[in-house]
């Protein structure tokens, strides 16, 4: 959930004439989530958001699953995908099942010559290296390194790179994404003891309205096929727009850490959920002050979910061999914790700087080839002594 903005001009009131200077019609169009019964925004067009003129040949795009089932720790190199110029074909889902998408990428070029839309899923683009502008019909929205570029579904967009060096962890979720509920009051507001506030969420600026015709692609995704569908108006002719759907950015650096006196759980990390899954930050903060605190996690078993961790940077006591852009994932079904040493050794540390980022999924994940490629052989066995 996105809390209600409005930029450019707009009418009076919804679904009544707005006319354009020349005294014809902008064009509405209500951009809404799960039918017409929850968050949604209006949009007024320079021309009518419906211009189809040719549609392509739709691309399978589907990721190629490995391993259907697995009850074994894993660990994945995530910097060993390799770079790509652009922005679609750099996008390697390495875990999935029926709720959401796991997605490394290593894009070196600005989207050019397309836009683009997933029809599936919301998006959460995190930004591990790089900086740069996403721009939508909404406006635009500055990017670096530890933001979340959160994107709902359908919500057209370009990416405009810096430099060539980038890398992004990106979440698709068939669910909406929103702020946890137990952060909010029964209003929407987000309350005093959530870790981040309205003054964090940064929303789009600096709207322009593009008023040019000519042949524009949109390439889209839908249940696991890119269509390249072109339209004869430029996508981001809005004049303005109200509302509560649209996309926006929230830095991991701005994500108040919760503490206390002895280790607390990882729901405190917790940034974002949806039915199926949730979304976690561990950033910079002080450990456990108890006396005798130990201030390693202890041995949990997940039970109801699988429990990835993608690392950003700092240290982590809880693991050895800790590598930038490594993922682990812990099934379901068996405990982990920290590895042999590491909960003593942790024992009189005041602090940690680690920066990381968590999903837990309530179905289990799978392994695609993309992930067998980059996979770190023998993870499950380094607890062994």
């Amino acid at each position: 959930m996105a809390h209600y903005h409005q930029a450019g001009k707009i009418p009076h009131k919804r679904h009544t004439q707005f006319r354009k200077p020349d005294g014809s019609l902008y064009a509405e169009q209500l951009f809404s989530t799960e039918g017409f019964s929850n968050d949604y925004s209006l949009l007024y067009h320079t021309y009518a958001p419906t211009l189809i003129v040719k549609c392509d040949d739709p691309i399978d795009v589907s990721p190629k699953i490995a391993e259907e089932h697995m009850l074994k720790h894993r660990s994945l190199e995530g910097f060993k995908i390799k770079p790509v110029a652009d922005f679609l074909e750099s996008r390697k889902a390495v875990l999935v099942n029926n709720d959401c998408h796991i997605v490394l990428a290593a894009p070196q070029q600005s989207m050019t010559g397309y836009f683009y839309k997933n029809a599936d899923s919301d998006e959460v683009l995190f930004i591990h290296e790089g900086s740069g502008v996403l721009k939508t019909c909404y406006g635009e929205l500055a990017f670096a390194y530890g933001d979340y570029l959160v994107i709902p579904r359908g919500c057209i967009y370009q990416i405009h790179f810096d430099t060539p060096d980038n890398r992004l962890f990106i979440v698709e979720s068939h669910a909406p994404i929103r702020y946890p509920k137990r952060y909010l009051s029964k209003y929407g507001q987000l309350m005093e003891h959530a870790p981040y506030c309205e003054r964090d969420i940064r929303v789009p600026q600096n709207l322009q309205t593009i008023d040019e015709k000519g042949d524009f692609i949109i390439k889209t995704k839908k249940q696991g096929l890119l269509y390249g569908i072109h339209y004869g108006t430029h996508p981001f002719d809005v004049v303005g727009w109200d509302g509560c759907c649209y996309p926006y950015a929230f830095s991991i650096h701005d994500f108040e850490p919760i503490t206390g006196r002895v280790h607390q759980p990882p729901p405190v990390h917790q940034t974002f959920e949806t039915d199926a899954f949730v979304i976690c930050s561990f950033v910079p903060r002080l450990f456990d002050y108890h006396p005798l605190a130990i201030p390693a996690p202890y041995n949990h078993s997940n039970i109801d979910s699988d429990e990835l961790l993608y690392y950003v940077d700092g240290d982590f006591m809880s693991r050895k061999h800790v590598t930038r852009g490594m993922i682990t994932l812990h099934p379901a079904g068996i405990p982990h914790g920290p590895h042999p040493g590491l909960a003593e050794k942790s024992i009189g540390a005041k602090e940690t700087k680690e920066l990381a980022v968590m999903v837990d999924t309530f179905r289990p994940l799978k392994l695609t080839v993309d992930a067998i490629a980059i996979e770190n052989e023998g993870y499950v066995m380094s607890w062994s002594e």
